[in-house]
């Protein structure tokens, strides 16, 4: 069983008392407490005293990334004393000080886990020295060191597995965040979680909150299904919070994590071989920036099933993994173009086929504005370009545009003198923290109640621009329900069942009036 462990600085015997409460109500099955602070004993008794959890003391040498200054002797009487208040609870060693202080090792034994960090990089002598330690007479292995990228993560998760001993494998950092939230399902002897974003003890450290509540800790079992999103940045996402409550709602064993892959083809393809095998259970990915070109290049390389339209769009949103054992191919495609299309017929009460009707003006030339014209360009709408960048505007015009499909670049500033019946923000003007812009401040357009405007930023929910165009008499729609919509046709290709709407829409609501 891999249990949790909330880590807490102990600055005062209060605080830390306080904080050991909070922790177990909070569901930590071990509290670790890190003494780096402390250099007198007398208190130490209290600081336990009454609670019947678990406790793992920690003295950290600034040495090896703690604070304190104290020497082997000096940390050893301190360690000493929280033992003696606490018989039943373990103590963490570093490695490197067992074996310069014999006496260190004897007399802490015997519930010992003896650790090693680097928080440079990956050390080179990794498996030499994970060997050293698995040969020594420590109870637990730790070693953590900071991920270079998400591939040290599958390095950690092979150690965890592999350790004739119980093992402890962190990958510090952003990057290494799954080998903190997966440790269960790879057997690890225990993960660590902060009590809060403002405590956190190494870098990386998720919440108990969030190991609880997001990634379903409780839940993880070794065949235990892995899905995610692949993206750089990526830790603003709220797929996870939305796919995990999905999933946790239909009863469905998987768990949804953020994967932060580095920009630039050769880090996507370097993900891609080291994750999708059977060993580490990944069977769906959602794609986003600046990966989404990346990822149907890889799928045509793999030759795996890559709907037209993605083809055609030129890039994918969505991989599915393989539903049979004896086939080892993918199917990818591209889940924004439906959810553009559905959203704006939605809001307008129509069918797809009567927006060839409508007058588009699609504001940014990106990847979702690309979308959104390669998607409006099948059904023959007449669309307008606005963007800041003329020249791509222009490509994706003479791209997409057609004797039979009127395509045209216009300058951003010009929205103010148009006259359209649907507008679709595909920039991320107005999105969180700069909320008080607008693409609308180089002019409002002339609109009228049965305009549209269809605003594809989501976080705040009431943008400036969805503001600015109900004040005009228009319609609006913000981004939630896009992004419910892809988020859904994903959902139900990855598990085969109804996407539970409801449940996800409820999720995003939440976390966005936080």
């Amino acid at each position: 069983m891999t249990l949790l462990c909330v880590s807490i600085f102990v600055e005062s015997i209060d605080q830390a008392r306080r904080d050991i409460a909070r922790a177990i109500e909070a569901g930590a099955e071990i509290v670790e407490l890190r003494l780096d602070r402390l250099t007198e004993t007398e208190d130490l008794p209290r600081l336990v005293a009454g609670f019947s959890g678990r406790f793992l003391f920690t003295c950290r040498p600034f040495w090896e990334g703690g604070e304190s200054m104290l020497d082997d002797e000096g940390r050893r009487v301190i360690l000493e004393a929280a033992r003696a208040a606490h018989p039943m609870s373990a103590v963490d060693i570093e490695f490197n000080a067992l074996k310069d202080s014999p006496k260190l090792h004897n007399d802490l034994a015997p519930t010992r886990i003896v650790s090693y960090h680097d928080f440079e990089s990956r050390p080179a002598d990794l498996t030499k020295r994970f060997v050293a330690m698995q040969e020594s007479d420590a109870e637990v292995v730790k070693l953590a060191w900071t991920a270079r990228s998400l591939r040290d993560n599958a390095e950690a998760f092979e150690l965890m597995k592999s350790g004739a001993k119980p093992t402890i494998a962190i990958c510090m950092g952003e990057a290494g965040q799954i080998s903190r939230i997966l440790a269960k399902k790879f057997r690890a002897y225990l993960s660590f979680a902060s009590l809060d974003r403002e405590s956190s003890t190494a870098p990386g450290q998720v919440t108990i909150d969030d190991m609880k509540r997001i990634y379903r800790w409780d839940s993880i079992k070794p065949k235990t299904k892995v899905f995610g999103v692949i993206g750089s940045p990526v830790s603003h996402s709220m797929s996870p919070a939305v796919h995990n409550a999905a999933f946790e709602s239909i009863g469905f064993d998987g768990v949804y994590v953020p994967f932060l892959v580095n920009e630039g083809y050769e880090s996507f393809k370097a993900f891609m071989e080291t994750f999708v095998s059977d060993e580490f259970d990944l069977c769906g990915l959602s794609i986003t920036l600046p990966h989404k070109e990346n990822a149907l290049q890889y799928a045509l390389e793999k030759r795996w099933k890559v709907d037209k339209e993605a083809r055609r769009i030129g890039a994918l949103n969505t991989f599915v993994g393989p539903n049979s054992k004896r086939s080892k191919k993918w199917n990818a495609f591209n889940s924004d173009s439906s959810a553009i299309i559905g959203t704006i017929c939605a809001a307008l009460g129509i069918e797809a086929s009567d927006l060839s009707k409508r007058s588009i003006g699609v504001i940014g030339a990106g990847g979702t504005g690309r979308t959104a014209v390669a998607a409006l360009s099948a059904l023959r709408c007449s669309i307008s370009i606005f963007n800041r960048a003329p020249d791509r505007a222009e490509k994706i015009a003479s791209e997409f545009g057609s004797k039979k499909v009127r395509i045209e670049a216009q300058s951003i500033e010009s929205l103010a003198d148009s006259s359209l019946d649907v507008y679709i923000n595909t920039t991320s003007i107005g999105m969180s923290p700069s909320v008080d812009a607008s693409p609308f401040d180089f002019g409002i357009p002339r609109m009228n109640s049965n305009t549209l405007v269809f605003d594809s930023v989501y976080n705040p929910l009431e943008t400036k621009l969805i503001r600015q165009a109900r004040e005009s008499g228009a319609k609006t729609v913000g981004g939630i329900e896009m992004f419910l919509r892809q988020a859904a046709m994903q959902f139900e290709a990855w598990t085969g069942q109804p996407a539970p709407i409801e449940v996800m829409r409820r999720v995003i609501l939440e976390r966005l009036s936080k």
